[in-house]
Formats: structure tokens, sequence, C-alpha cells
């Protein structure tokens, strides 16, 4: 049986790895600086991480959600006291995908309505309600994914939104603090309250997807703390599990009550994920590292101002986008093939997506300094 051909691979094939690094089945050594498009949050192979999982194995590893599991409980409250985001419920499912499309399910049962407002260059993901709120992933967009109307907004066009949402036809509008997939673009943080009182004044949900730009990797916990906006719901994913499959949909129960058994979920909240994400949180609460990609992100969007070709750095903490003069497809290739350093892309052809573990130090930036400006001067 082959493997159905969906992605386009780098020939590397990573066998270990240990805090900022892979290691491919000769040894060499990467610099891990795309975290797995920012799942790798804590650094891979973390010993508290591996001890945590272990120990959670040796009890049990999954029952279903028709029992008690503690977990799911000691889960919410870490998140809560981590975050300092209080008074929301958390239901617990397996990605990112699956919590933007609970969470627009959830804002359609909440005011009846079936259009959606999003904005240009989202990424939502690729499951049925996600994808057809995805704006740069419109060719992928199957015509059964085309049952509830979408509109999208420019993220700059404050008027249009706002108008668009006092228009009372949308179930809510879904926002990406900093932008993915589309490019590190981030949405005015003064925009968010006008958008806060619309949404209050038409009864439309706000949600906040941080999914990518969340967990700590903006220098805020979560991206939208830059202001007072409390959303409706918030969705989070990738660097939640560290590589375990979890996600999760926080859930204002003031605005929003329970349905039971109108969500649900099989693997969601199990015992794996839940002892995955406790130790997570642990370690940035730890390691302070939120404080960390402030800290360090500041100072990477410095030096990165400075080297040759870049016309512009995008994005917060250690959310970083570098847009240069050129398309970096090629760079990347080099980057990985004779400088041992992986990056992301994005849909902007001339951005290098960087998103590397949150618990790197000032070495593991020079390092990744040295690396790039070596590849630029191959150009």
């Amino acid at each position: 049986m082959n493997i159905y051909d969906v992605y386009s691979l780098y020939d590397v094939t990573p066998v270990r790895g240990k805090g900022s690094y892979v290691y491919d089945e000769q040894g060499t050594e990467y610099l891990d600086f795309y975290g797995g498009h920012a799942v790798i949050s804590i650094g891979h192979s973390h010993p508290h991480y591996i001890n945590k999982l272990t120990d959670q194995l040796e009890q049990i590893a999954f029952y279903s959600n028709s029992v008690n599991n503690p977990l799911q409980i000691a889960l919410a409250n870490k998140l809560e006291t981590v975050s300092k985001v209080k008074g929301y419920d958390l239901f617990l499912i397996n990605s990112g995908a699956e919590a933007n499309d609970n969470a627009l399910k959830l804002a359609s049962f909440y005011n009846g309505r079936k259009s959606i407002l999003a904005l240009t260059n989202s990424f939502h993901g690729r499951t049925s309600a996600a994808i057809n709120v995805t704006h740069t992933g419109r060719k992928h967009q199957a015509p059964i994914n085309h049952g509830a109307e979408a509109v999208y907004c420019d993220h700059e066009d404050l008027e249009e939104i706002i108008k668009e949402i006092n228009s009372g036809q949308h179930a809510c509008i879904i926002i990406e603090g900093i932008q993915g997939v589309g490019g590190l673009d981030m949405i005015d943080p003064s925009y968010l309250s006008d958008i806060r009182k619309a949404c209050d004044d038409s009864d439309t949900i706000l949600i906040m997807d941080e999914v990518q730009c969340g967990y700590a990797r903006s220098g805020n916990f979560f991206s939208f703390q830059s202001t007072d906006v409390r959303p409706d719901v918030i969705t989070v994913a990738k660097g939640m599990g560290n590589g375990f499959p979890v996600g999760g949909v926080l859930i204002d129960p003031i605005k929003m009550p329970a349905v039971k058994s109108r969500l649900g979920t099989t693997y969601g909240g199990n015992h794996l994920a839940c002892a995955a994400s406790i130790a997570v949180l642990e370690v940035i609460e730890e390691e302070k590292l939120v404080d960390n990609a402030e800290t360090l992100g500041a100072q990477l969007k410095s030096e990165l101002a400075k080297l040759p070709y870049v016309t512009n750095v995008k994005g917060a903490g250690l959310m970083m986008g570098l847009e240069l003069e050129f398309a970096i497809k090629d760079l990347r290739k080099n980057l990985i093939f004779n400088h041992q350093l992986f990056t992301g892309s994005s849909t902007n052809l001339n951005l290098l997506r960087l998103l590397p573990p949150l618990n790197i130090n000032t070495g593991h930036v020079e390092q990744f300094l040295e690396k790039l400006s070596a590849g630029l001067k191959q150009i």
C-alpha cells in the first residue's frame, strides 16, 4: 500500500530530536527554527514532558469520555492559571481544525445564523467548516464544504469589518491575532475593542483563533492579551501538546451555556493528551517561556532587520516572518541542505516563517543568524 501523495517532501528524515535540534539517520544536526508548524513549543524530547507521558502510559493511556477523567479538570485549571484567562469552560478535541470547526458550530447554535465572517489571508484548518472560512485554502474547498456562507474582509479595513458585523447576518467573526499561513500579518490590536463592541451590539460571536499564535508564541500567552478584549471563544492546538495531537475550545459559559450531546469526540481529552498538555503548561510556567518569547523575539526582530535583502520583519515574540526581496523557495532548500537549518514558508512567496521552540536561548539565536547570513551570502 502506498502513502496517498499529498505533501511535497524535502529529502530529510529526522529520527531524533533534542531541545532545538533534530538529527537525521546519519546523525547530522539541524537547528529547528520552525518546530513543525509551531507545534514544538517546549523543545524536542523535553525530560519533564517525557517523564509525564511515561508515567501516564504506565497507568492508563485512554478511555472514553463516558467516564470521569480527572486529568481534564487538572488541565483546565492549569490552563487558566498559566494563561491568566479566567472564567472559560474547556472542550478538548484533537487538532486546530477541529477546534475551529466546533467554535463555528457553537456560534451558529448560539444565534441560529449560517454566515461566517473571516479575514483575507486567513487559515483556520482543513476540516469541513474550517476550510470554508480559510481564505488561503479556497482551492482546497470541495463543493461539500460550501454549506455555510463565508464573507471575507481585509484585515486592515476596520470600517468594512464593522459594517459586516453590524449587518447582523453573521454567526461570528473568526480572527487570527497573527496570521500564520497567510504571511504573519497582524490585525491592529486597537481594532479589537471596536470589533468587540460591534459583536455585542449585533449579538455576533467573537472567536479568536490562537491555534498558531497562542500558547506563549507571541510574547503573551494569547495574542489578544495585548488588549483588554475578552473573546467569546478561543481556539488552541499546535503548541498545546508539543507534538501530541490535542486541541481545545475555550468557551464563555455565560454567553454560551453547555449544549450537552451537541458536541462530542472519541479521542479528545484522552489521558495521554491531558498528560502531554499539562506537562507543556508546567514547563511554560517553570521556564518563564512567555517572557522568553517576548525578550528573544525582540532581539531576533532587531537583528533580522539588519540583514541584506530584508524588506520587512513581521510578527511578534517567537512568531516571526522575514520578508525578502525575492521568493524564498530556493533559500529554504539551501538552508536545509547546506546549512542544516529548518525554516518555514507561507502564501507570501517572499516570506520566511520562523517558529522556533519557545525555550531557545541567545546562543540559538546567534547560531540561527549565522546560518541565515551564510545562506543569504550565496544568493
